[in-house]
């Protein structure tokens, strides 16, 4: 189907080369249509009308077939080191010809723990949202100003609803459950990564900021034509 999503990826490896090795070894099962090293070279390794698996299980605004509908980009990054600038321009220049090619907007730009939240992480607090939607390649919302108990804990069933408005994958349970937990420390990395506190529930600033973002830019599902 055209892709009508993009996930950003970090390798968690120590080098692009061993990346780019276990990117192409079908013993691992794992590709992605491209590959950044921290020097900003740019290995393409599926075609963008190809599928690449590079999502895995999860979901984003009510699709679950995300490989189907989505290109990856992998960063070579260990996962706990700053992207350089040769690697943010060259994946800036990337997603530029990837969403005139392709039509994707900007809200349609997330990480990979956007849609899995439970099993992955990437590409953390450390990567720099803000400066990709300052060139408005992503979206950014400073959050809204608290009130002052702004750090009590918010209502899990809240919570839950202003992140499926968001595209986050539907939760529902009403509680503090361990998915819940995940997909709250997901949205804190994506959007308040001066909070790098263990796996807690979101303060009620956090869902201020949350539902915020929810109003601004609702998730849809586009309709995939094929290719």
């Amino acid at each position: 189907m055209a892709p009508d999503l993009v996930l950003i990826h970090y390798t968690a490896m120590q080098t692009a080369q061993a990346a780019l090795e276990r990117l192409c070894d079908p013993a691992f099962e794992v590709s992605a249509h491209y590959l950044i090293g921290e020097d900003g070279r740019l290995w393409r390794l599926v075609d963008e009308t190809r599928r690449a698996w590079h999502a895995g299980a999860g979901a984003w605004a009510g699709a679950t077939d995300v490989n189907s509908r989505s290109l990856g980009v992998e960063l070579a990054n260990p996962g706990d080191a700053p992207f350089p600038l040769p690697q943010m321009r060259a994946l800036e220049t990337l997603l530029d010809a990837m969403a005139a090619r392709w039509r994707i907007p900007p809200e349609r730009v997330i990480g990979h723990a956007c849609m899995a939240p439970e099993r992955k992480l990437d590409p953390g607090p450390r990567f720099d949202w803000r400066a990709l939607a300052r060139g408005g390649r992503a979206i950014w919302l400073d959050p809204p100003t608290p009130a002052r108990d702004g750090r009590g804990v918010a209502e899990p069933g809240a919570t839950q609803a202003a992140a499926r408005r968001a595209g986050y994958p539907a939760l529902d349970t009403g509680l503090w459950d361990a998915p819940t937990l995940a997909l709250a420390a997901a949205f804190r990395a994506r959007f308040r990564p001066w909070e790098r506190e263990a796996p807690a529930p979101l303060t009620l600033a956090g869902l201020a900021h949350l539902e915020a973002i929810s109003r601004r830019w609702p998730a849809t599902t586009a309709t995939c034509l094929r290719v």
